[in-house]
């Protein structure tokens, strides 16, 4: 089984740091970039506006849980959104690169 993970960051610098080390690492086998993205959320009582940058990455289910704490040792945010989200089909022969590219935990 395999699994999206979206990550949302203070810059393109820092999505691009964190994914590097993702696919380094063999945590994930693909990381995508979105540069710009308008956010507006509460925070600590107060409701904000931010632009920042969001990563897509793609791994097996199981790497889930090192994906997460990696992030969050290398995430500037002390709360960054780390969301996984279930891959239920796609392409035979990509799905079959993914599981090739990425560290059996």
């Amino acid at each position: 089984m395999f699994t999206l993970i979206y990550i949302t960051a203070s810059s393109v610098d820092e999505s691009a740091s964190i994914g590097r080390k993702l696919v380094e690492e063999r945590l994930a086998a693909c990381v995508n970039i979105i540069p710009s993205i308008r956010s507006i959320y509460h925070w600590e009582g107060s409701m904000e506006e931010d632009e920042e940058s969001a990563l897509i990455v793609k791994t097996s289910h199981e790497l889930t849980p090192q994906i997460i704490k990696r992030v969050r040792e290398l995430h500037s945010y002390d709360n960054p959104c780390i969301i996984s989200i279930p891959i239920t089909g796609g392409s035979r022969d990509y799905l079959e690169w993914l599981d090739d590219e990425v560290k059996r935990p």
